[in-house]
């Protein structure tokens, strides 16, 4: 899509994630600045259009660059991507505030809940910078990192309260391998992506406690209709979990090695204790760091989540991965009748059928709607 000027973008965070976005960006044709915290990481990018660390065997575009001087990285940006731990979002936060300008738009391309608070990274930019929930958007979907920087096709959803927000970033953050659709339901898209890493957690343990096909199909498709619980507790509209930013994302975490939560997963499975994964993870498996605050928000709704209590208790040790068989949690011995996202809705077509149908038609008709991923 031609555009009268380039725009001038920021990354922040020079990881898997924020690297591959600065890619996408760059080849949509924006002149993209990424933050690196380490000044060696900044110079490779910069001069190397490379990042050996979390991309290797990737050229990145000519028009990205990188800096370790913040105040440089957001010098001019008429958008800043943030693609920072989500833990350590809120002290990235108190640095960045002076630099942001009074229209920038600013997008999450995280996945989790702040401990303690138990926000939504959204929420958690609102405060930290105090600007307008619609100056914000997330980015969210089935986005393995290193599969787009390679430039397999891929699809993604752009969700802010203001849809003119949600299109600006979109047009932006599209090209000819990266496909973005909108939509305005914040608490799902980012609900959906969060979620999805505590059940990619479950199927890695039970892959690696050497289990089969049957036992992750089953976590998954009641991880699905769990997710989908909690999320429309909070307030989301149940057909964005049944979208990009909940399923597609659900199985493509799930069913890939590159998944660093599936791998975190994986290793538990094996025997490893949780200390242990985290000093062999290289990156950040948010999936690990999400799991209390997820509990205590279900808890304090009185939403059950029997794969993510499980998880738990085999982070805290007290339970034999072996043991891991949250589809079987029931109340009672009784049989009962299956419960799937299409039962909270009225008759004409289910959630999930319509969900595919939208997109069909989105892709058909060649743009995105606001209503739907």
């Amino acid at each position: 899509m031609s555009r009268k000027t380039t725009a001038r973008v920021a990354v922040l965070g020079t990881g898997s994630w924020g690297t591959t976005f600065g890619k996408i960006l760059a080849d949509g044709g924006s002149h993209v600045t990424m933050w690196a915290r380490r000044p060696e990481l900044a110079a490779e990018i910069a001069k190397s259009h490379r990042n050996s660390d979390y991309l290797p065997g990737v050229q990145l575009p000519n028009n990205l660059t990188a800096t370790a001087n913040l105040a440089d990285a957001l010098k001019g940006a008429q958008q800043v991507f943030i693609a920072v731990p989500s833990q350590s979002l809120r002290e990235n936060l108190a640095a960045i505030r002076p630099h942001i300008e009074p229209t920038t738009i600013v997008v999450s391309l995280m996945k989790g809940v702040e401990r303690g608070t138990g926000l939504r990274m959204s929420e958690v930019i609102a405060q930290g910078l105090d600007i307008d929930p619609a100056r914000i958007a997330v980015a969210s979907g089935p986005n393995l990192a290193l599969e787009i920087a390679r430039e397999q096709p891929t699809a993604a959803v752009i969700s802010s309260q203001s849809l003119e927000t949600a299109q600006a970033v979109a047009l932006l953050a599209r090209n000819k391998y990266f496909r973005t659709f909108v939509n305005t339901d914040v608490i799902g898209t980012e609900f959906g992506g969060v979620l999805k890493n505590l059940i990619a957690v479950a199927i890695g343990i039970v892959d690696g406690v050497g289990y089969g096909e049957n036992t992750k199909a089953s976590i998954i498709t009641r991880g699905l209709v769990e997710m989908t619980d909690f999320a429309v507790a909070q307030g989301a509209k149940a057909e964005t979990l049944s979208g990009l930013a909940g399923l597609g994302d659900l199985i493509a975490t799930c069913q890939s090695p590159l998944s660093r939560n599936n791998t975190a997963g994986r290793l538990l499975g094996q025997g490893y204790s949780f200390p242990a994964v985290v000093k062999q993870m290289q990156q950040t498996a948010e999936g690990l760091a999400s799991v209390a605050p997820v509990l205590e928000l279900a808890r304090s709704i009185g939403v059950e989540m029997p794969i993510v209590e499980q998880v738990k208790q085999v982070l805290d040790g007290t339970l034999d991965p072996k043991d891991i068989a949250p589809h079987l949690t029931t109340d009672s011995d009784e049989p009962q009748g299956e419960r799937t996202n299409d039962d909270r809705e009225a008759p004409g077509g289910g959630v999930v059928w319509r969900s595919f149908k939208r997109a069909f038609d989105q892709l058909r008709h060649g743009r995105g709607s606001a209503s739907g991923d």
